[in-house]
């Protein structure tokens, strides 16, 4: 695979030397925020929203670090510009920001913060087919964190309980996604993507108590006004799950991913509706990027590769 470049605290250096601290409190203790930004044919999507979530973020943990939010871009940017010869052989790029609280005993001791910045492939072998079947989800015991305990709003490396969540997922259905609930019983998010569900024509998604505020979420819903197609946030029970005409994920890498069966049972025709078709399509255009074609492609390629290495 391609030789990627990173950024990490000032300097730029081949992704394989980049060295792990670790008494870094974010390598150890998990006190860390970051984000996920993909690009549509080399060019970054919705960087800013993004940028201003990790700020968001930085704000409520306390987390500093002496770069501003327009040099955080401008540095996301050229990573994307180190990184683009690559763009051909793996189709498009995931750049993931992290900053942690750096090192110290104590959250108030903490000093010198790490800030990376790195370009991945997207991992298309892992979701390609989903648009043509769909996706296979469980609705877990595991399940979110209360938002007094640990705000969800925040994106951060406290992350467990998706962990746990995305095992017992695999244990009833292999393959299969999470979906979380809250500690009332209603549907939050999954590990890592925004959960959302059609019924007579209507998107309807949880409010942001409980979830991530998305930023393909916010795509999703942005898509549906030019599609005049309505979408509601409420509370979801697993009933409406299972009644829905259709349910699917929203998440930067996939953007949307039709979900067929959640704990066993069929969604819809048990395959991707269309409205998820019309989201993804409208996508599409947006971007000029086709997104299905683009994942199906690079998808069955890497498959074949890692194959080979076998």
């Amino acid at each position: 695979m391609a030789n990627f470049t990173a950024y990490l605290n000032g300097k730029w250096m081949p992704l394989s030397e980049v060295r792990i601290e670790p008494s870094d409190r974010g390598f150890f203790l998990g006190d860390a925020v970051f984000e996920v930004v993909r690009t549509f044919n080399g060019k970054s999507f919705r960087m800013a929203e993004h940028i201003d979530r990790l700020y968001r973020s930085m704000k409520f943990t306390r987390i500093e670090c002496a770069i501003t939010p327009e040099e955080m871009v401008r540095l996301s940017e050229e990573a994307v510009e180190r990184n683009m010869p690559n763009l051909k052989e793996v189709g498009d790029f995931n750049i993931h920001q992290t900053v942690t609280r750096g090192k110290g005993r104590r959250s108030w001791m903490a000093k010198d913060p790490t800030v990376l910045i790195r370009i991945a492939p997207l991992d298309f072998e892992n979701f390609y087919w989903s648009f043509d079947t769909g996706m296979h989800a469980v609705i877990t015991k595991q399940q979110a964190y209360h938002p007094d305990a640990l705000d969800p709003k925040i994106k951060h490396y406290s992350r467990m309980n998706f962990n746990i969540a995305e095992m017992e997922a695999n244990d009833l259905d292999p393959g299969a996604l999470p979906i979380l609930r809250d500690e009332n019983g209603d549907i939050a998010e999954g590990s890592g993507y925004n959960v959302l569900i059609v019924k007579d024509g209507v998107i309807k998604n949880a409010d942001d108590r409980s979830i991530l505020q998305g930023v393909s979420r916010g795509m999703v819903y942005d898509l549906a006004k030019q599609l005049n197609i309505p979408v509601t946030e409420e509370k979801l029970q697993p009933y409406d799950v299972y009644t829905a005409d259709e349910v699917f994920f929203a998440s930067t890498t996939w953007c949307v991913l039709p979900i067929s069966y959640v704990d066993k049972r069929k969604i819809g025709a048990g395959k991707p509706g269309p409205i998820a078709n019309q989201l993804l399509a409208a996508w599409s255009e947006t971007v000029g990027v086709d997104i299905v074609g683009q994942a199906q492609e690079y998808g069955k390629r890497n498959k074949e590769r890692l194959s080979a290495k076998k």
